[in-house]
């Protein structure tokens, strides 16, 4: 269990007030934005923590890189299953790109499907807006 806390987000308020909390697939997929969104180096004691994406963004871009990137920084999140094999997907949007990455939660033994976008800082406020889950029950 930990807070709940998406990227660019604020702490949220369980409906009796206390800081909310986040278990199951909803504690996989915030801990894989995490790293995939936090720049290598910028963790002082994990300075091998992160994937960086948004510094990605503005160089030429390699769909292979990415994604092979996405998929080492994922395996090393103990809530990914290494099979089935993540599903990445990238696609261009203006200023950046949406990734969209299909696996399966080991602990909530789920498939998780998450669809996010990716800017090179400063990040804009609708980024949160844009996060997309899916869960099948």
């Amino acid at each position: 269990m930990d807070l709940h806390h998406l990227w660019t987000g604020d702490l949220s308020a369980a409906p009796n007030g206390d800081l909310a909390t986040a278990d199951g697939f909803n504690l996989g997929m915030q801990r894989v934005l995490r790293r995939l969104m936090t720049a290598q180096g910028e963790y002082i004691w994990h300075p091998d923590y992160g994937a960086g994406l948004p510094q990605r963004i503005g160089n030429v871009r390699d769909d292979r890189v990415i994604a092979a990137i996405v998929r080492a920084q994922i395996f090393k999140e103990i809530c990914v299953a290494r099979s089935p094999t993540p599903k990445i997907t990238l696609q261009s949007m203006t200023n950046g790109l949406i990734v969209t990455i299909r696996y399966f939660d080991r602990f909530a033994q789920k498939a998780v499907t998450v669809t996010f976008p990716v800017q090179a800082r400063p990040y804009a406020q609708s980024q949160q807006a844009a996060l997309s889950v899916e869960v099948p029950s």
